[in-house]
């Protein structure tokens, strides 16, 4: 009985330790499976504020398409406009074209406002600081009577679409001018040479 009893324990034993063992099996099975769903939740939530930020990024690209869809028209506009303006500038020299002055000077009004409703404004060139990025310089003219880098001479008008730069405005910028004593003084250099 002994040996029965003997036995009898040692299956306890044995069956507290696979059970032991089953638990502990269990547990971390368990804890795998709540790790698991935790990053899969993580990388839901992830997911989830990355569709969220591409809709706002494609309803931002939405409204700038909108708003600047018109940009070619306004373009080739901007010559009709200008065609116009030269159109004004060699009629005034003869006084037998004043009606035709007028009608050129109202048609271009018409154009300008039709075109200010849809966001076209002049920029404003003369007697301002040069900025690379809304004019482009053409030339640079030497003058006392401007301060350095100032925009001197307008030789095409420039035009902004809302608030992009559609057109930039070709322009002569100021620069001082050259001292007469440099030259003396490479003339001079030459001479004892």
């Amino acid at each position: 009985m002994t040996e029965e009893h003997d036995q009898d324990t040692t299956d306890q034993e044995n069956n507290t330790e696979k059970s032991t063992e089953e638990t502990i099996n269990s547990e971390a099975s368990v804890e795998e499976l709540q790790k698991s769903l935790e990053e899969a939740n993580d990388k839901h939530i992830r997911l989830y504020a990355d569709f969220e930020n591409f809709k706002k990024i494609s309803a931002k690209n939405k409204e700038e398409l909108l708003k600047y869809a018109n940009t070619d028209l306004m373009s080739e506009v901007l010559t009709v406009i200008d065609h116009l303006e030269l159109a004004l500038q060699h009629s005034t020299d003869k006084e037998s074209s004043d009606s035709l002055a007028e009608g050129v000077k109202l048609t271009l009004k018409e154009l300008i406002t039709a075109l200010e409703k849809h966001g076209l404004t002049k920029i404003d060139a003369l007697g301002k600081p040069f900025d690379p990025a809304i004019h482009h310089a053409m030339s640079q003219i030497e003058t006392e009577d401007a301060e350095e880098n100032t925009v001197v001479k307008e030789f095409r008008k420039g035009y902004m679409l809302k608030e992009r730069v559609l057109r930039a405005p070709l322009v002569g910028v100021a620069k001082k001018q050259s001292q007469p004593e440099d030259r003396t003084v490479s003339t001079e250099e030459n001479n004892n040479n």
